[in-house]
């Protein structure tokens, strides 16, 4: 009898502890924590997969799923996890940017604001809605703008903590464009926030990364107001 308290102790201890890291959003590591061997299913292995652990999820939970509503659940949502919106844990979907000499000799802030986005609450996989705002400026190099967008979105399509991926954008900017002068801020609500646990529909997170250049309060207020900007 002592031995049963004593495990079920012990795992009572370890569920607090998992609850206390999602609801406190702690954040463990700058890369996107993944396994040696992510990688070593194809995609439509991982589907598979999957498909037959949901279809495990959704009986346990006592859904019918020879119901015609809910028999091709388990693929939808297999497919959906690999091809869509976790599709940024593969590194094969990055976005290939190609870099172009600044000939015109923009020397200016250039700023991509309002850039929407969809991520998942790693602690919860339930959604991260958001806007993310992108500034640059130029170390005799510039990218095209679509290409900004592209790697917001390849960095919030994975599990996310909105701190993470806030850095991995800025860093895979710096990194493409050559330049410390990198400005990243993302304004998101949290489903884990809403729509459970606290359930305060009404708040939103804001995160911000600044270097280079970004770092002086001048240029910092200078991207702010462009920020301000009525549309």
């Amino acid at each position: 009898m002592k031995q049963n308290e004593i495990l079920l102790n012990s795992v009572e201890t370890e569920l607090n502890m998992i609850d206390l890291i999602g609801d406190e959003h702690i954040s463990t590591s700058v890369e996107t924590p993944l396994r040696e061997d992510a990688f070593a299913l194809s995609d439509k292995e991982k589907m598979a997969k999957i498909e037959l652990h949901f279809r495990e999820i959704m009986e346990t939970l006592g859904l019918d799923l020879n119901d015609d509503s809910l028999r091709g659940t388990p693929k939808r949502v297999a497919k959906m996890y690999v091809q869509e919106i976790f599709s940024g844990l593969n590194p094969a979907n990055k976005p290939s940017v190609a870099l172009f000499e600044n000939k015109y000799q923009y020397n200016e802030m250039l700023v991509e604001k309002d850039i929407t986005f969809f991520s998942n609450c790693e602690h919860h996989f339930v959604p991260i809605m958001g806007k993310a705002h992108v500034a640059y400026i130029s170390n005799g190099y510039v990218i095209g703008l679509s290409k900004i967008n592209r790697i917001v979105q390849y960095f919030a399509k994975r599990p996310q903590v909105q701190e993470r991926l806030t850095v991995q954008i800025a860093e895979e900017l710096k990194r493409v464009l050559k330049t410390d002068d990198v400005a990243v801020v993302i304004d998101a609500a949290h489903l884990c926030v809403s729509s459970r646990g606290i359930q305060d529909v009404n708040s939103a997170t804001v995160t911000s990364h600044f270097s280079g250049k970004f770092r002086d309060e001048n240029t910092r207020r200078e991207f702010f107001n462009y920020l301000s900007l009525e549309k």
